[in-house]
Formats: C-alpha cells, structure tokens, sequence
C-alpha cells in the first residue's frame, strides 16, 4: 500500500487506515509478493548457479525438521517451530550474517500409498497437491525462506542422489583399524576396494576360514557382500500385515504396534536389505559429547544404542548332534559371568536355530530328540508326548504375539522344555534348554543363561518349572543370609559356592569376580569378554511401492550388483495396482510380496555391466520413507548441483567445523524440531553423515551441531454426556459460568490439536481473522518455546491490539499519513529504548521469543502515551519488532521514509552505553531484620555514604528510638541492615 493514493474518511468508514484483518491481509499479501519478486531472502554460496557477494560473511545455517506433507494441512499447532525460526532468521539477517532458511518436503510415505490402494490415484499426484497447499499455507505465513533452495524427496534429481548416497553405503565397509578423519580413534567406513586387498594379503580374515586365494569369484563376491555396510539378510523382521510391510524396530511402539495407523506387528523371517549402522555404535555414542543438544535427546539416544559391558559364553550342546541339529554350540551373552556357576537353565528364542527351520512342524523338520530324556519332570513337558510336539505347539503360540507382549515385564513367562542340556563350562552340570516367547531372536545372540537365584524373572520361571536355584552371591557382612524361597537376591555382594579346580571366585566382589571369570574363560576357549548393544541394525526395505527404488540388479545366481551412477536414477514404472500382492492383513502367517513384483517389464531388464549384456533382475522392495529425509540438508546447500552431491566449497562453508565457535564436529547451526524425532530420524541421519565423512564427501562428522525441541499446542476439547466430542469452535461459557454446546452442558479437557478431537484450527481460520503477523506475534508469546501450551483463539486478541496500537504510534488511521516527529526523544523514552534494545537482542539470541515480545509491548505502550512519537524510537522499535511481526513492520518502515526492505537493516545497537545506567535504585533499610525505610540512590554509590544516608534515614531513627548501633552492614546500593545495641 503506498500513500499516494489515499482513501477518505467517510461516515460509514471514519478511519479507513484502521489495522483491520482486512488491511493486514492486503499489506502481507503486497510484501510476500515483493519478497519473492526480488528475492530478499536469497542466500548466496561460495561458488556455483547460487554463488554471490553474501557468502563473504558470517554464515548460519538454520534448520527445521521438514514435514510430511499431510492431506489435512497444517493446523496452528503445526507452525510453531516454523514461526520461531523464522524469527531467527530475520533477527540473525539484521546481524550483518548470510542465513541459509529454506523448507523442503519429506514427500514419500505410507498415507500418500495408503490413498493410492485406497483410490487407485497415483501417490504422486495426491502428494504434490499436499504439498501445494502446504506451501501456500506456510507462504501465507510470511517465512523468509529461500526458495530456490527448496526440495521435495520425490523430485527425481533428490532420488538420485539419495540412491548415489545408498551405493556409497553399499560400496563400503567398516574397518575397525582405520583412523578416523577427524582424530576421535580407529574404526571407519572405506571402499570395498580396500576390503578386497586386506582379504588378499591375510589382513582380514575369511569369515570360513578358507584361503582367499582358493575361492572363486561367486565365492569371493559372497564373503565381500557379507562385510558391506549395505547388506541383505534373511531375519527376523517386524511384520505389519495391516501396512503390507516391514517396519524398522524404531518405527514398533513400546505396545507392539506400528507407530503408523496403529496395526498390530509381528515377527517373521524374510530377506531384507539392512544398513550396519551396529557398526557405528561407539561413534554415535561417543560423538554426543561434540553436539550442542538437549541433554534428554543425548540421553535417549544412548539408552537406543544400549552399551552394555559382558562376556559371550559358550556352552555345548549335549544331544543336539544326534538330534541332527546343525547347531552345537549355545553362545549367550551375560553382564553377569561372575554367577556363571548358578546358572541352572537356558533358554532360546522360539526363531532360534537350533531347533530348526522356523517354518518345520512336529512331524518335519523340527532338531529336536525324538523322545522326552529319561528323568524329564512333568512341569517342563506342557502336557506334550515328545519335544517335538511340545517345541512346534509352543512356535506357533509365540507367533500370534507381538513384540512388546513377548516382553512384557509383567507378563507371565511361559516354555518348554526341547529336549536339550547346555553343558555349563565352569562345572560341566548338564543344564536343561527351553524355549520361550520372552527371548527374541533378534537381541542378542537369541539365546540366554538364566541364574533364577539373582533374576526375579528368572527365579519365577524356575518356581513354575521345577528348576534348581543356587546361590552364587550373597550380602559381603553375611553370605549365608539369603533366604530363596522368597525370592532371588539381586542386590550387590560377594561371590559364594563359585569355585571348581582352576578358579574360585569366593568372596571377591563382583567387579573383581567379572574380571576373574571373563580371564578364566578365554584361557579355556570357552568365552571372551564383549561388548553388546541394543542397537539393532537398520532395517532398510518396505514392500511398498511408493518409495527410491534400490540402484541394484540381481543375477540368474542370486549375486547382487550396484548400478553404475550412470544408470541414475531408477525411477519407479507406472502401475495401476499399488497395493502389495498375497497377503491377509488380518493374518500374521501371511508373507508379503511387493507391488513392483507385478511391474515385469520393468523387473526384468538386460544390461551391460562390464562384462556383456545380460538380463537382471530388479529390487522389487523400496527404500523407507527415513532414506530421503537423512540428507536433505545437504541438498539445500547445493540444490543445483548435478555434478555432485554437495560441492566441498559450499559444503564446507556451510556445514565444516568452526573450532573457534566451539564446533568441532561441524553441522547445521542450529535444528530445530520435535523431540518425537531423537531416535528415528536423528540416530539414522547421524549413521549415513558419518559414512559420508569417512569417505572423504562432507567436512563435518556430525549434521547437526545445535539442536532445540519446541514444545507442542495444546487446545481445549470438549465432551457432551455421552463422551463424545463436540466442534470446540461452537462451545460458549467459561470457567465461572460452565461450557455448554447446543444448550448442553460440556466438560472440557486438555488434548492434543486433531481432528479426531474437533479442536482443530487451521492457520487460514487465523489468517482470515487477525492476519499472519497477529498469529505469529500470538504463538510466539505463549510462553517459552520449548514448552507446551494452550491454545486459546479469544486471546490471540490480545497481540492483534499490540499491532493495532503499533500502527497508531505511526499511521493516521483516518488519514493513512505518517505522525512521527524528527525532535530528539526525552531521556526516560531513550533509555528505554537503550534497555529494550539490549534485552531483545539477548531474548532473539536465546529464543525467548515471548519476553522478546513482552519487552516489545512495553515500549510501544510507552510510545503511546506520548503526546508525539519521536522517529529514532519508533524506527527502534519497528525494527525490533520486525523478526515476530515482519509485514506490518515492512509497511511501517516504508511510511517511515525508507525505500528498501528492512529484512537486512541492521538490528539496533545502543551507542550510548550510559543510557543502561539506571537513574537511581531503591536501597531498602533494615533494623533488625525489618525494613524500616528505602531510600531512592545512585546505582554507583559509595558504601560508606550510603551508610551515612540510611543511619539519617527517619524510619530508622523511629526504629533505633535513642539506642546506639552495633553493627551497619552494607550491601551497596540495594540492602542496608542495621543492628541496634
């Protein structure tokens, strides 16, 4: 709007200059459309299509978690974090710094094909009208974004580099003696190159045994993909058959369910690609140490990781070579070997190995002895005539449950009996084996001791199968005080009952009686100290049909080979059926099959990889939905980079180390989203940068340097009689009063914005009533950032006055006219600028928007009652307002007289520090504990004259009432306290 042309009051519109919605909605439509019509919030690079003089300052890389881009839009919950950094943005652009802000759309997912099975529409064209209408929603909101730099991880040149990013990974291995890049210790990531070179010269050894000289190619390209960070393996694997897919372990609630759409989850054996990121524990453990995060996400990730110290111990299998089981061996993982010598039963997964293939029954298949072993107690038999019976009755029941129900701590453990004895090492007892839904096979080695005297699960299990319970610790002042049979002992002591004729751990502590056993052990050959986790690795394929396909082809062998980047991308053929094929979502027994399995023409493809043309087979499985949201950082620093993932120049630039700030591990400077993502997406975007940093293609061993996790927006819902929600919007009353809808009576309760809740407001509904600077100004000054908060609509009022009053201190609202005055402001009104200056600038620094704009209101309040608002002020103001409230801001600067935007003003700068000094202080005056007087001082006053003034003070001349003083203690120049004789 331009005061050229002015409207005039007129009866029916006396102040036609009012701020309404209505002239909120046409000043941010005109300055959104100027932003990106001059590109004012572009961001220049080093070198390439993007380079520019920009990039000769000060960087700052600023962040958000990009979204989903959901069907419902965004509600006002949604754009919180956007709304915050967005203001740092602005803020940190006045500082004099080159921001690079951008949003991009994490667009592949389940919903999208969920519609599609659903619809028969191709994903593609849902998403890509989510997305339209999520970037018009967040356009409208007024971010400074670049949007040159914006990607979507659908878009066919991201899906190449997200499938250059996974040959990386499959290119490589994780040697565990190479120096890492940035001087943290030995353990890499390095080309399979080099792999093959230290398999030649006897440096690595062959997993068999075999010389490699003596294999052939199939044999030698088989031990190769055994050792990639990339891999395919057959495991157990979470089955969701209501998805029609696999699901990694962090995507399993703790209740057994898919975190997306809420189905159950089950376990099955199928052949999956897997990402090694087991191989990084240590790293992304360690590495926390180098990030500025929340020390919850820290914390969280590590208890993920799961470090734990132990022993690995074998026993030997008595009976299992006669039963014909391939495996003899039981190897077990305990943090305990100290109690190896109460150890009294085993037990393994229902999956495990050693009593056959998963899918054999009693009558085939099953390792198992034919016949109950002589002596076999009744307990541990289930009611079953052989172990056969009993093995194969007891796998199909621990197939209907989830994962969670397995391990469920309150649950009750159940088993029986195989057959089966483990051979204890340290005394050779022969120790009955079970199987038992509460091991699973995919921790660990699927296979435990138990030592029921120091185990409460362990010690019920044995109650309720007639097992042996022996002490092998007890307290250190009496050993023999423990009773057992009620219950086990699980506090700390001393060894007991733990010897044989070559070691005996009596009476050492349990440090002293780890260290001892785990040593005897590997003398023996019968077990070695270890090291577990309970990081999984990363289960990287989903039977789905919109997602990267895998840059790999298989031969009529079943070898595997890594498509030439040349080849990039493979894009995903046209179907018209997207959902997978023969599975039951209500049957846990079911197996799914891909959709792209029925895309032949495509599956089936003759190239030439070097040695000849030949047909392949395609992946017919998809990458998840984490792959495309691991990099994209990355990808907004070099959008337009069809050479390379990320230019090194730009790379490091934005992203290298700056140890001078502290930084030493480099990364974006500061991330901001949900703490919902400490796990999934943080532990696996980590695993993939780390690979990318051994190999030499990023300068930063970690993404993200400063991380920050905003609260959420909570609203009020409300519940008629019958429990059922009704529309919030047309609930009336309040809390004196009561709630009522349609003439009923409501209650109301706190929950999370939804539509399943009916309280949902959407940032249209706020546009269109207040504008977007009102509902920025709004969100922001809530309450601190990293906090939740309540939503209340009738109190987004309040900020639309700030504004309204604002725009009074510098537009006519009748006549549309600039009022500000040119004379120098008093000196209350200066040095309150000066304070406002200082503590809005350390409140944008710390993201304390809310007292930013606490601080902010102040100062306009103040500017209000002035007769007239001197300029110098009112400009301060203006411009510190700007990063919460920028088009109104824009608009104001402009009638101000200034013809360029103010995105890159500097921010205001107090140049006469004696402004800050107080004009006085209050000194209070105490006799004997009681304040008796204040006194209006000088902020530097002398202590001994400040004594004199609170010894004259009359309040304290009442109080002492003639009596002489003991003892002045002086805390200048707020406290004086005065002890009478």
């Amino acid at each position: 709007m331009t005061q050229d042309a002015q409207p005039t009051p007129s009866a029916e519109n006396p102040t036609p200059y009012r701020y309404t919605a209505a002239l909120a909605d046409s000043i941010e439509t005109t300055w959104q459309d100027r932003w990106e019509a001059e590109g004012t919030f572009h961001s220049d690079n080093p070198v390439g299509s993007l380079a520019g003089p920009e990039a000769s300052k000060e960087k700052f890389f600023l962040l958000d978690m990009f979204p989903y881009p959901s069907g419902k839009g965004l509600h006002v919950g949604h754009p919180l974090g956007y709304i915050a950094t967005d203001v740092v943005a602005r803020f940190t652009r006045m500082t004099g710094k080159n921001v690079l802000y951008t949003m991009g759309y994490d667009a592949f997912g389940l919903p999208a094909e969920q519609y599609a099975v659903q619809t028969g529409q191709h994903p593609r064209i849902s998403t890509e009208a989510n997305i339209a209408n999520m970037r018009r929603q967040l356009r409208r909101l007024g971010l400074s974004h670049d949007s040159r730099r914006s990607v979507q991880t659908i878009d066919v040149d991201y899906v190449r580099w997200t499938q250059w990013i996974f040959l990386q990974v499959f290119g490589s291995w994780f040697d565990p003696t190479a120096p890492r890049r940035d001087g943290r210790g030995l353990g890499a990531a390095r080309p399979v190159a080099e792999l093959e070179a230290k398999l030649a010269a006897g440096e690595v050894a062959v997993p068999s045994g075999r010389p490699w000289a003596e294999l052939d190619a199939r044999e030698r390209a088989a031990v190769i993909d055994s050792f990639r960070l990339a891999y395919v393996s057959d495991a157990p694997v979470n089955w969701c058959p209501g998805l029609g897919t696999v699901l990694a372990n962090e995507e399993v609630t703790a209740e057994g369910r898919s975190e997306r759409g809420n189905y159950p989850v089950f376990k099955r054996n199928l052949r999956q690609w897997m990402m090694r990121i087991t191989a990084y524990a240590d790293r992304l453990a360690d590495d926390l140490d180098t990030v500025d995060w929340p020390e919850k996400v820290r914390s969280m990730q590590r208890n993920w990781i799961g470090r734990s110290e132990g022993a690995e111990v074998t026993f030997a299998v008595d009976g299992a070579a006669a039963a014909g089981s391939a495996v003899t061996d039981l190897t077990v993982y305990t943090t305990r070997p100290d109690t190896l010598f109460g150890a009294t039963f085993m037990v393994v997964a229902p999956e495990h190995p050693l009593l056959g293939a998963l899918e054999a029954t009693a009558a085939s298949g099953l390792t198992v002895p034919a016949a109950w072993p002589a002596g076999t107690r009744e307990a541990w038999k289930d009611g079953h005539a052989t172990p056969a019976d009993a093995v194969a009755a007891y796998r199909a029941y621990a197939a209907s449950a989830t994962e969670a129900e397995r391990t469920d701590e309150g649950r009750t453990k159940t088993g029986v009996f195989t057959g089966l004895f483990g051979l204890n090492p340290v005394n050779g007892k022969r120790v009955p084996i079970f199987v038992a839904d509460y091991v699973l096979m995919g921790y660990g080695t699927g296979a435990i001791m138990a030592v029921p005297a120091h185990d409460e699960r362990d010690w019920a299990f044995a109650r309720k199968y007639d097992l042996d319970v022996v002490q092998t610790i007890g307290p250190a002042e009496d050993p023999r005080s423990v009773d057992l049979s009620a219950g086990a002992f699980t506090g700390d002591g001393v060894a007991v009952d733990s010897a044989n004729a070559e070691i005996s751990l009596d009476g050492l502590s349990k440090d002293e009686a780890k260290a001892a056993m785990t040593a005897w052990l590997e003398s023996q050959g019968t077990g070695r100290g270890a090291v577990t986790y309970r990081l999984r690795d990363w289960l990287f394929s989903r039977q789905r049909y919109w997602g990267e396909p895998f840059p790999v082809v298989w031969d009529e062998e079943g070898g595997v080979h890594a498509l030439p980047e040349s080849m990039l991308p493979v894009e995903l053929p046209e179907v018209t059926d997207y959902s997978p094929r023969s599975y039951d979502p209500d049957d846990a027994a079911s197996s799914p099959e891909p959709p792209l399995g029925k895309a032949e023409d495509w599956v089936k493809v003759e190239l030439d990889l070097g040695d000849g043309p030949k047909v392949y087979r395609r992946e017919t499985n998809t990458m998840p939905q984490w792959a495309g949201s691991c990099w994209y950082e990355m990808r907004y620093v070099d959008p337009t980079d069809d050479q390379q993932l990320i230019d090194p120049a730009n790379e490091a630039y934005w992203m290298g180390p700056r140890p001078e700030a502290g930084n030493t591990s480099g990364g974006t400077d500061l991330y901001v989203g949900g703490v919902e993502h400490a796990v999934l997406h943080l532990l696996y975007s980590r695993f993939w940068h780390k690979v990318l940093f051994d190999l030499g293609f990023v300068s930063s061993s970690e993404p993200y340097h400063r991380l920050f996790n905003q609260g959420y927006v909570q609203a009020w819902a409300y519940k008629d009689a019958r429990g059922q929600y009704v529309p919030a919007e047309e609930v009336q009353g309040d809390e004196a009063t009561g709630f009522t809808w349609q003439g009923q009576e409501v209650t109301r309760e706190y929950g999370k914005m939804g539509k399943s809740l009916k309280n949902i407001v959407t940032p249209d509904d706020m546009y269109e009533a207040y504008g977007a600077d009102t509902f920025r100004v709004y969100e922001m000054s809530m309450g601190p950032l990293d906090q939740d908060r309540p939503w209340d609509t009738r109190a987004v009022a309040g900020s639309q006055r700030f504004l309204q009053r604002l725009w009074r201190n510098v537009v006519d609202e009748a006549t549309g006219r600039t009022t500000v005055v040119d004379e120098p402001a008093d000196l209350e009104t200066r040095r309150l600028v000066a304070r406002t200056t200082v503590g809005v600038r350390e409140d944008y620094e710390g993201l304390r928007m809310n007292t930013a704009v606490a601080k902010l209101i102040v100062l306009n309040n103040h500017l209000t009652s002035l007769a007239q608002v001197p300029r110098e002020a009112v400009e301060a103001l203006v411009l510190m307002t700007a990063p919460v409230a920028p088009h109104i801001c824009e608009e104001l600067w402009q009638r101000l007289g200034h013809s360029q935007s103010l995105a890159r003003e500097p921010f205001p700068q107090v140049e006469d520090e004696s402004l800050l000094v107080a004009e006085s202080v209050t000194c209070v005056v105490q006799v004997k504990g009681k304040v008796r007087d204040r006194l209006e001082v000088d902020p530097g006053i002398d202590p001994s004259e400040l004594e004199k003034l609170a010894l004259a003070a009359p309040g304290v001349l009442r109080a002492l009432d003639g009596r002489g003083v003991r003892k002045v203690i002086v805390r200048a120049p707020g406290l004086v306290s005065i002890v009478p004789e």
